[in-house]
């Protein structure tokens, strides 16, 4: 009972007086770009956008878009929640309503919005809910957070048209994901930036569902 007990209670959304109080200040993390020498948090080159995205564990997922051409930097982190700051151990008990996601500086007139939704729904099965895999939590449910109004537009149009093409492959489950405009995000602790460059034998959890996406 105790186990089935933590298990609902990581994939239920707390409410703001049972979330976890956080900290006023941000958490230390790296300055740059452990792959490409840029800085995390700015400035970035003028014209660039910013685009949020979670889909399981930000470690695989962030190393998805830094290999993408246009990309100018990534960085993990938590948004979508209440608590204010979170660690990475009160994110995983559920308590703070944080997707781990990833942030995406790019360059539109390399890469499109359009191409980035492409590998956001190819990359992991926007399916599962409060898990991806065997990773099971709040903390890893689908989302796409918009800092646009055209990436907002863009986004659901593309789940409207991907979820036809799960119809098509007779897929039978429905997304999950959630698509908002872009709360906070809270950069994750040094040691999660660029996890699998430095650690190339590490877990990655992630996987798509085979079914192709033609949005980008």
């Amino acid at each position: 009972m105790f186990g089935l007990d933590m298990l609902t209670k990581k994939t239920r959304m707390p409410t703001r007086e049972t979330a976890l109080p956080g900290r006023a200040g941000a958490l230390p993390t790296a300055i740059h770009h452990f792959v490409n020498g840029h800085p995390l948090k700015g400035p970035y080159p003028e014209g660039h956008e910013k685009a949020l995205f979670a889909m399981g564990c930000f470690w695989g997922v962030e190393r998805l878009f830094w290999q993408r051409q246009g990309v100018w930097v990534t960085a993990v982190g938590y948004a979508g929640g209440i608590t204010p700051n979170p660690t990475y151990e009160e994110t995983v008990t559920g308590l703070t309503g944080h997707a781990e996601t990833v942030l995406v500086v790019y360059d539109p007139s390399v890469v499109r919005y359009g191409d980035l939704l492409t590998i956001f729904w190819e990359g992991h099965d926007p399916t599962q809910g409060m898990r991806q895999g065997n990773d099971v939590g709040t903390t890893y449910r689908s989302a796409i957070y918009a800092t646009t109004d055209d990436q907002l537009r863009q986004a659901k149009e593309s789940r409207k048209a991907y979820q036809a093409a799960l119809d098509a492959a007779s897929f039978a489950q429905r997304i999950t994901t959630e698509i908002e405009e872009a709360p906070e995000f809270f950069f994750a602790e040094d040691y999660h930036q660029q996890y699998l460059a430095k650690n190339p034998n590490g877990y990655c959890g992630v996987r798509g569902t085979g079914v192709s996406c033609a949005v980008g």
